[in-house]
């Protein structure tokens, strides 16, 4: 097995072998345009032009990359994983003969619509489709591969919606969780009215700014302290909404911390929240039922699919809906036995449905379709 990957380079086991594609890394420079003197080859100035005229170049240009190394070493391999870069150079890798599945978590036409929807004014929703012109991309390559992996039912969905894909043509494999790390520790105290919240960007599709303002209505009334596994943008929509609602003490964010770090929270929370407007799985709220903490959740995507049913691992609200997202958290911190209750059944939830091990088997078993199809 091997895993191709462009920056920032991932952490493997020590038997998986690692080869690297080297982008431009244009995001994570001070200053992207001095990497002009480093061009290569035509992919790099393809890369670095698309950035200069705002666009996001990564899942085209990494997809070529990857068609032009496989095409030296395809004998090597029985069959292409891809996980959702859906580039044009996916096609070429199929018509080299090899077997390809590619991954499509949710389709990023969702993400495109919720950021416009919120954009301020004509300059920024231009941005903003400058940005995601890659989407067609995807849309064109998703509808010309055989077969198509996606992570939930409402996912499924989507991509039958906005990519056009038969049902019959995506198989559902929700994503796992190492339920031996990501554990119950009864030992460790709880902090009286701590919450947690992932947002892995500061976006719209995240839906912190309705959290934000559910927490000022919970504060009026109890002791209530929201920690954001992430960042904020310094002048951004959530900052902003923290100012507006003077929750300064209230909220802290954290971020670049490691599993055990991520547990260590959990354990000391009393309550996970889920607030997106969108979801296509949600790892988060998984994380946080294997590690028996109570989630209240929207009924966005597919939350309903991971969390269950309203009072089972945790309660469900509409999206974007602020008081009843501070009812909901009013509820659970005001009653431990209720917490206890949803934390046991989400627990049990990831056991029967959510782990790594029912997640390769599911996998491999679409690896043998594809190698006998092709």
């Amino acid at each position: 097995m091997a895993v191709l990957s462009g920056q920032p380079y991932p952490e493997l086991d020590a038997e998986v072998g690692l080869t690297r594609l080297e982008s431009l890394d244009l995001y994570r420079r001070e200053d992207p345009f001095t990497r002009a003197r480093e061009l290569r080859d035509a992919i790099d100035v393809l890369e670095f032009g698309t950035m200069c005229l705002g666009g996001f170049p990564e899942p085209l240009t990494f997809s070529l990359r990857a068609w032009r190394h496989l095409g030296a070493r395809g004998q090597d391999f029985d069959v292409v994983h891809d996980n959702q870069s859906l580039g044009y150079g996916l096609l070429g890798i199929a018509r080299l003969g090899l077997p390809v599945v590619a991954t499509v978590h949710h389709p990023i036409a969702v993400d495109r619509r919720l950021e416009l929807a919120a954009a301020p004014g004509w300059q920024r929703r231009m941005a903003i489709r400058r940005w995601y012109a890659f989407v067609r991309m995807q849309r064109r390559v998703a509808r010309r591969l055989p077969r198509l992996v996606t992570v939930s039912d409402a996912a499924r969905a989507d991509l039958q919606r906005e990519m056009r894909v038969r049902a019959e043509r995506i198989a559902v494999i929700p994503n796992g969780v190492d339920a031996a790390t990501f554990r119950p520790q009864p030992e460790r105290p709880k902090v009286v009215g701590q919450m947690v919240a992932t947002a892995s960007a500061d976006v719209p599709l995240k839906g912190l700014v309705p959290l934000l303002e559910a927490v000022a209505r919970v504060r009026a009334r109890r002791r209530v302290e929201l920690v954001v596994v992430g960042k904020a943008r310094p002048n951004g929509a959530v900052a902003a909404a923290i100012d507006r609602l003077g929750l300064l003490q209230s909220v802290r964010f954290v971020n670049g911390i490691g599993e055990a770090e991520l547990v260590d929270l959990y354990a000391q929370s009393e309550l996970a929240v889920v607030p997106s407007l969108y979801e296509g799985f949600s790892l988060p709220a998984v994380e946080a039922m294997a590690c028996a903490v109570p989630v209240v959740a929207t009924t966005a995507g597919a939350l309903p699919e991971v969390v269950g049913r309203d009072g089972d691992a945790g309660l469900l609200v509409p999206p974007g809906d602020a008081p009843a997202l501070a009812a909901a958290i009013d509820r659970a911190l005001a009653d431990a036995s209720l917490r206890r209750q949803l934390g046991d059944h989400g627990r049990a939830r990831v056991l029967e449905r959510f782990t790594w091990e029912r997640a390769a088997e599911a996998t491999v078993a679409e690896y043998r379709k594809a190698i006998a199809s092709c």
